[in-house]
């Protein structure tokens, strides 16, 4: 599915903000200091912080499409193509959790506007289908299998309905509306809603304005946990479908200033404020950046990719499914750059998930779980900083402990004693975001031959940065912080020996 969100280079949204804030507002009289101060207190929200925590999430792009073999509906389609006589939605999300993904997202409606559920808006849906003799409910299916077995739910309705005769008017805003309460009432809990900027013309030959400010109040209404992704106020796109995400990735981004009334206005934990500019830049959050912001907020980014070339399924395709090293490339350059995974895996005619793509799931997570098995951090001992108590907060898979590093002559060092001389190509590095993203720059140096040598370096952390280098061998490992917009808490640190680097 090709997004549109490059045609909407301004996005307007609104963002919840709290006592310890996501949003800050920048001075005329601040000077940079001070402004990269600021922007080093700006914190996720609870509900940004359970979405980075997800590390992978998986898109099920299904619907008519699937069976007309096309990536982009009309609208125009015979209800009675679909019907997957197979349908398995408990398999579905059986395989996304043996492959380590915790959260999924259903294509309810696609540009084509067929409904996936049989709402009472619409003939353009389920109900006039063959599938379950028009009484069946794929939304219903997923919700539960996604219930029994602890997996997060969440759904895409595309802005744009090639099917609905009120598109292009003012009255497509209503039936979106009702639309949407159907889902976020019908279901149980809704864990995300995802929107991209789909925007095409209607009937009357024009483009539907669409209101995302009140399809946003419906939803932290009806579902005020839900996270609203892409084109919505808590999570952004990060600018590419390749999976491969930006070598510096800022959480914390420019936004649109707020009057203090408008502020003062608002209670102490929720204030509405707008986005503006381009946020597929090369870079977003640097001081270069921020230097010249009117406010900043906490805007993550979500990395999207399909396992396939397309983005429905298609049998032609089975043969190019993602291999699992292809996968776990995407892997350390999406979630290890500071970013959420999101991969499509397309149902297909059946209503199952292919074999193909199976095999390629668990031969990923098979990869992942050999590489990342044995932290070298464990066999240490933590020489800088000196506490006894650093060294298990530093390996033990808990986000929100950390060291709370001093400087030292400008820098931030941790050091560690090995165990042995061993071998590693891999480091992994996360900050305690509760607190802030606040490293900009790091290098990576083994003792060897009487002396300190780099291995590796990068830019920013945030929740998560993997980087693989030439294997080194040695029993003493120094990380130097060479840069930091406050004092950095460092929540994990793994050092690993991959033989697939």
């Amino acid at each position: 599915m090709k997004k549109i969100c490059q045609s909407l280079p301004f996005l307007l949204a609104v963002i919840t903000t709290r006592a310890q804030s996501n949003y800050v507002a920048i001075l005329p009289s601040d000077t940079e200091q001070e402004i990269v101060r600021k922007a080093a207190n700006v914190v996720p929200t609870p509900r940004q912080l359970r979405w980075q925590q997800l590390e992978l999430t998986a898109f099920f792009h299904f619907g008519v499409n699937t069976f007309t073999d096309k990536e982009w509906g009309d609208g125009t389609e015979d209800e009675k193509i679909f019907n997957p006589t197979k349908l398995d939605a408990n398999q579905w999300i059986r395989v996304c959790k043996k492959a380590g993904i915790k959260q999924v997202i259903l294509t309810v409606r696609h540009h084509d506007g067929f409904c996936l559920w049989p709402s009472k808006y619409t003939e353009h849906s389920v109900k006039n289908s063959p599938w379950e003799n028009g009484k069946g409910d794929v939304v219903k299916e997923v919700a539960e299998a996604c219930k029994n077995q602890n997996m997060g739910f969440g759904i895409y309705l595309s802005p744009w309905d090639r099917n609905s005769k009120l598109y292009g008017t003012d009255a497509y805003n209503d039936y979106f509306v009702h639309q949407l309460t159907e889902l976020l009432t019908h279901y149980g809990r809704i864990d995300e809603v995802w929107f991209d900027g789909a925007n095409g013309e209607g009937p009357n030959g024009k483009k539907q304005v669409y209101a995302f400010d009140r399809w946003y109040k419906v939803i932290r209404t009806l579902q005020p946990a839900a996270t609203i992704a892409i084109m919505g106020p808590d999570v952004r796109w990060v600018g590419t479908e390749s999976g491969y995400g930006r070598e510096q990735e800022w959480s914390v981004v420019p936004v649109s200033a707020l009057s203090a009334e408008t502020v003062a206005k608002n209670s102490q934990t929720s204030v509405d404020i707008k986005f503006s500019g381009d946020m597929t830049a090369d870079v977003l959050g640097s001081r270069e950046k921020i230097r010249s912001a009117k406010a900043l907020a906490w805007y993550p980014a979500e990395t999207d990719v399909s396992i396939r070339p397309g983005w429905f399924y298609h049998q032609k395709e089975d043969s190019e499914v993602k291999s699992p090293e292809k996968l776990m490339d995407i892997y350390y350059n999406s979630v290890g750059k500071n970013s959420v995974l999101l991969l499509n895996i397309p149902p297909d005619r059946e209503g199952l998930l292919s074999d193909a793509d199976v095999k390629s799931l668990l031969g990923w997570r098979a990869l992942r779980d050999s590489i990342f098995k044995d932290n070298l951090v464990k066999r240490s001992v933590l020489q800088i900083p000196a506490s006894k108590q650093d060294v298990p907060l530093l390996d033990d898979g808990n986000v929100q402990t950390g060291i709370t590093l001093k400087e030292t002559g400008g820098e931030y060092i941790v050091q560690l004693k090995l165990d042995a001389p061993r071998s590693f190509n891999i480091l992994q590095l996360q900050e305690e975001i509760s607190k802030g993203q606040r490293v900009e720059s790091f290098v990576l140096e083994g003792f060897q031959g009487g002396r300190w040598e780099k291995i590796t370096e990068g830019s920013t952390i945030g929740y998560k940065r993997i980087l693989k280098f030439k294997a080194c061998t040695t029993d003493q490992v120094r990380l130097r912080i060479t840069s930091s917009r406050l004092q950095p808490t460092l929540a994990e640190m793994g050092l690993y020996h991959s033989l697939k680097n």
